[in-house]
């Protein structure tokens, strides 16, 4: 039960930190400040990640693009938007990731590809 409880925590933090990325992106491209829309984005870009990546040989790929198109249907903009979101959320989450990983809390940014 433990376990189980422990999983969920870490699901949750690593969802919020991987929000967090999103939300930083969005609001560096295009200004929008809603947090929970960043985490409901995160949400919906690892499960379009997580079907697709199994595909093989270019599952990565299909992965890739299910991910920005996910944030291009979520924010205005248009791809070069959607693109630059994913780039500045992967950056931010990188970062939080790192910090929280040196005061040890092993969390991963959910929905931020690669991190």
């Amino acid at each position: 039960m433990a376990s189980a409880i422990g999983s969920l925590l870490l699901f949750v933090i690593s969802l919020l930190v991987g929000g967090l990325g999103i939300y930083v992106g969005a609001r560096v491209i295009t200004g929008v400040e809603d947090y929970s829309h960043a985490v409901i984005t995160a949400l919906v870009g690892a499960l379009a990640w997580a079907v697709l990546s199994w595909v093989p040989v270019i599952g990565s790929l299909l992965a890739l693009v299910a991910y920005v198109a996910v944030i291009n249907w979520r924010y205005r903009g248009g791809w070069v938007n959607a693109i630059l979101i994913a780039l500045v959320a992967w950056v931010a989450t990188a970062i939080v990731v790192f910090v929280l990983g040196a005061v040890g809390v092993p969390v991963s940014g959910l929905g931020v590809l690669g991190a």
